[in-house]
Parts: C-alpha cells; sequence; structure tokens
C-alpha cells in the first residue's frame, strides 16, 4: 500500500513538544476521556466538583499559577520530580470527587483551609495543597492514602503547623491530610508507664489527661505539637538532657503505608530483639516514608520537687564549660539552657528585667528536697569555679517562672527588636566539648550582619539555635542569611555535628544530606524510599536530595 504523504512539520518547540509527550503518554490508554485538560498530574489544579474555576496550584515562592491546558495556551512549569511524573490520566478533580464521597464536609477545597495547610511556622514561602482531608481513625486514612496512590496525587500529613523546615508545604500540590481530629487518648497504662494515642492528640492534651496518674510526657518542644508531628520530625526540647528526644520516647507506631497497608512497628514490651527496628525508621521520616496515625509513647513519674537557678557568666566559654562539667558530675539536671549576651539585652528590653547582660546559664533541677539541695550546691560551686556570678536559685512556682522569664521569653523580644520581621531559627547540633567553639565562630560571622542577631543553646545535649531577625522581603538579606547559615552548617559538620538538632530537614536542609552521611547512606536512604514509595506520593520533595 502507497503510504499517504504527510504535511511538512515545523520543529516542535515548548509547548508543542510537551503537548507530544503527552499524546504519546495517552495513546493504547482505554477511550476513557482524560482528565488532564482539566489540569490533572502532579502539581496542576483540577475542577473541584461544582466549581465553575479550577482550583489554583502554588509554586515554591507562594505565587499562584494557572492550571494546565491541552494544545495551546499558557503552560506552567513543572517543579523538579523526585520520583517518575506521576500518573496524568488521574488527577486532583477526580481524586477530590472520590474523596468527598467518603468523607463528606471533612474534605475541603476553601482558600482558607487551603492557605492555612500550605505553611509552617517558619521562613519558607507557602505552598499550597489542592485539599485539605480531616480523617477520624487510622482506616480512613488508609482509604484517602490508597486512593492518592491509585491517582498518582502527592499526600502531606498536617499536625499542628508548627514545623519549621517546610515540611508541610505542598511542593507539588496534591492533598493535606490534617490529623488533628484524630485526638483520643486510647489507652494508658500507668503500671508499664505508657500511653497509646491517636496521632493529632498534642502533648498539652495528654498531660492534661495524665493530671490524676502522677505520671507525665516529658518531650517539650516549646510549641503545642501534636505527638505524630513530634514523632516524624524526631522532635526533643528543653527536658531533653534528662529524657532524650522523641526517639527514646517512642514505643511503638501504627503507620499507613504508601499503598494503603496499616503497619504496626513494635509490641508495648520494653525490649526486644526480633526483626528490624520499624519504629526507629519511620521516627524523623517527616511523613516520606508512611502516615504515623497512633503513637505509643514513654511515661515518667511527676517529680516530687523541683528548683531554678539562674547565673551569669563573664564569657561564652565559662558558661559551656560549666555546663559541661554538670553533665561530666552526673547531675541529672532537668533543664540547662544558655543565652548569649545579646539574648539578655533583648528579653531586658522586651520584659523590663534588670538582668546582668552576659552569657547566662538557667537550671531545672528534679527529685527530692534533699537531691535537689546537693544538686543545687554542686552546679553553684562549678560556677563558682567558672567564674559565674549572681546565682540565683528558687524552689517555689512562683519564683522558679521569675527565674525562667528570661527564656521562656526570648522568641519575641527578638522579634519585639524589629517589629514586622521574621526569626529565622538555625539547628545545629555539636559535641558539647566543641559547642563554645562553634557559637563564638557563628557569632563572629554575624558581627556585621544587617539584622539583630543571637544565641541560645540546649547545652546539656549540644543542641544550639542562631537566631536571624530578617525582613524575608528584602533580598539582600535573605541572600546574607543564607550564607550565614551555610557557612554554620559546614563549620557544624567539620566539628562532627549535624545540620539539624530537634527542628527536622523539610525541604530546608535536603541539601546538606550527602555532606553529613555521605553520599552512600543517602542512596540507601532513597532505596529505602523508592521500595515503601513508589509512585513519590509521601511527601515528595522533602528530606532527601534528588536522586541522580
Amino acid at each position: 500500500m502507497r503510504r499517504a504523504r504527510l504535511p511538512k512539520r515545523r520543529p516542535r518547540r515548548g509547548r508543542d513538544r510537551a503537548a507530544g509527550r503527552d499524546r504519546q503518554r495517552r495513546r493504547g490508554w482505554s477511550r476513557r476521556r482524560s482528565t488532564w485538560a482539566a489540569g490533572s498530574g502532579r502539581g496542576c489544579a483540577g475542577l473541584a466538583p461544582g466549581a465553575s474555576q479550577p482550583i489554583s496550584a502554588v509554586n515554591r515562592s507562594g505565587r499562584s499559577v494557572r492550571p494546565a491546558r491541552s494544545g495551546t495556551g499558557h503552560r506552567r512549569r513543572r517543579r523538579p520530580m523526585l520520583q517518575r511524573d506521576l500518573h496524568p490520566g488521574d488527577g486532583v478533580a477526580a481524586l477530590v470527587s472520590r474523596l468527598k464521597q467518603l468523607l463528606g464536609d471533612r474534605c475541603s477545597t476553601s482558600a482558607s483551609d487551603r492557605e492555612h495547610h500550605g505553611r509552617g511556622e517558619s521562613y519558607h514561602p507557602a505552598a499550597l495543597p489542592d485539599a485539605v482531608c480531616y480523617p477520624l481513625t487510622t482506616e480512613e486514612v488508609a482509604a484517602i492514602v490508597r486512593l492518592c496512590n491509585e491517582h498518582r496525587v502527592p499526600i502531606v500529613a498536617f499536625g499542628a503547623g508548627t514545623s519549621l523546615e517546610g515540611h508541610v508545604a505542598a511542593l507539588r500540590g496534591g492533598i493535606s491530610l490534617d490529623m488533628r481530629r484524630m485526638d483520643a487518648v486510647l489507652a494508658v497504662h500507668p503500671e508499664d508507664l505508657d500511653a497509646t494515642v491517636q496521632a493529632g492528640v498534642t502533648r498539652k492534651a495528654l498531660n492534661t489527661h495524665l493530671r490524676d496518674t502522677g505520671l507525665f510526657f516529658a518531650i517539650d518542644p516549646g510549641a503545642d505539637a501534636t505527638l505524630g508531628g513530634m514523632a516524624a520530625t524526631r522532635a526533643s526540647g528543653t527536658a531533653a538532657v534528662r529524657y532524650g528526644t522523641m526517639r527514646d520516647n517512642v514505643v511503638s507506631l501504627a503507620v499507613v503505608l504508601a499503598d494503603g497497608r496499616i503497619v504496626r512497628t513494635a509490641t508495648r514490651a520494653k525490649k526486644s530483639s526480633a526483626g528490624y527496628d520499624l519504629t526507629r525508621l519511620f521516627v524523623g521520616s517527616e511523613g516520606t516514608l508512611g502516615v504515623i496515625t497512633e503513637v505509643t509513647v514513654r511515661l515518667h513519674g511527676v517529680p516530687e520537687a523541683v528548683s531554678a537557678a539562674v547565673c551569669a557568666f563573664p564569657d561564652i566559654s565559662s558558661a559551656l564549660r560549666t555546663a559541661i562539667e554538670t553533665v561530666q558530675c552526673g547531675v541529672t539536671v532537668g533543664r540547662m539552657e544558655f543565652l548569649d549576651a545579646r539574648a539578655i539585652a533583648a528579653v531586658n528590653r522586651h520584659s523590663g528585667l534588670g538582668l546582668a547582660e552576659r552569657p547566662t546559664l538557667f537550671f531545672e533541677f528534679a527529685g527530692s528536697p534533699a537531691a535537689l539541695a546537693e544538686q543545687a550546691e554542686t552546679v553553684a560551686d562549678l560556677a563558682k569555679t567558672n567564674g559565674g556570678e549572681g546565682w540565683d536559685r528558687a524552689t517555689g512556682a512562683e519564683d522558679r517562672a521569675r527565674l525562667w522569664h528570661a527564656r521562656h521569653e526570648f522568641h519575641y523580644a527578638m522579634l519585639a527588636l524589629r517589629p514586622g520581621a521574621t526569626v529565622w531559627a538555625t539547628d545545629a547540633c555539636v559535641p558539647v566539648s566543641r559547642m563554645a567553639e562553634c557559637i563564638k565562630a557563628s557569632l563572629a560571622d554575624a558581627a556585621e550582619a544587617p539584622f539583630p542577631v543571637a544565641a541560645v543553646g540546649h547545652v546539656g545535649d549540644g543542641n544550639f539555635h542562631m537566631s536571624y531577625v530578617i525582613d524575608t522581603a528584602d533580598p539582600a538579606e535573605m541572600a546574607a542569611v543564607e550564607r550565614l547559615n551555610a557557612r554554620l552548617i559546614e563549620r557544624t559538620l567539620a566539628l562532627g555535628g549535624t545540620c539539624t538538632g530537634e527542628h527536622g530537614v523539610g525541604y530546608g536542609k535536603s541539601k546538606y544530606l550527602v555532606a553529613e552521611h555521605g553520599a552512600e547512606a543517602v542512596e540507601v536512604m532513597q532505596a529505602i524510599k523508592a521500595v515503601l514509595d513508589p509512585n513519590g506520593i509521601l511527601n515528595p520533595g522533602k528530606v532527601l536530595p534528588p536522586a541522580a
């Protein structure tokens, strides 16, 4: 048969090439009408059922972008993908329709809901999801995740929204899974010192529930975060010097995998040598390997008595030497916090205090009254030996609050230095013996910064935060703080530390993982991700750098 001559075609460019690829992908599929023209596919917008306008997608800068169109017209540029392209034939619109059938009004596409779920509490720009779902049970979470996997649409778990490294930003659109209505305390076992809760229970809510048991949950990251979110980011906080981090306080998890399977990672036994430690795999995975729906946590007895103390030092080295010697002497401090002179000055200005504007340590001791007196005496002697002055100790609740007021008000005091600005809080952690060196070098780097800078630290475990009070709308300031942060992390890694002690990686620090762990270790992490989430739907763009 003679082949018909086709008209000469001009070279494809830009959107024509993209349209050609789309046609090739569709070739051979069933004849059902594709929803790609309505903006389906990862990161694109779709039409909500009954809506006359498409749901907007948001790019990394937080700006709304028009949905893709078939044929001619504007086509948005795709963001980089960690995994293979999501299925372009089943889109967000079809998924949202099925989710509304499953959840009713607990699946929302309202602008206010999407805006709220596209950002945490940090300098990172917002990136909005296409819809927000509010599950009530583990089984509902499994059903939602199963649908997202079927439609190849991203899903991002959302707790209290207090994360600091862009964890909840929907970088490629998709579904935000708000876990806060899963807020039941499922079981408390006082004799075994553990409790099982749904992922949306906050730490304060759990401690309120426990108030008549003589027990409490010890991890305190500052914010009233959900326990699911705290487990997902491996949070810690001011009490970690005594009670450890979430890694040490999670007994077991219920996790929904990317295909909808539900996994229980361990029993409630105090120890086990059976199989791989799946609990530790998911703690700190930031929703990239599975969605945590239930958490079993360790509880601790409420101390018989608590006291606090504050002491100022002539320099940073003297203060941190006292902290190191306190730990070496075996003093079981409940908390041990450091504020530099600039931080104390900011608190004095904000709260009208008259503290000596020098590097200062804040202590909390817990135990029997006799033990408290002995601990305080030991630390007071260490402080005096290192030049500490103005040792002030209190045992009553009101007096303790007075002594710790400066530490509690630090964040707000820094913001008051520059109304309307944002605090960029770093999160370095080094061996405690290198902490003074790292803090002093970081403060020296920032000596000429055009914005306020101060240092605060959980000095018992080597974790400290540089606080840069910046105008995020000023490109010059953003460039300056990026340089300071990069130098801090480079120095931290050189001293044997980590780029994040407690805030997590998100997408703000994923670029440092190879420098910290090495390429081989990161490849192992990427292999685990590929096995557990082959379609790349679980919080894409977070934790791991793009695979080669």
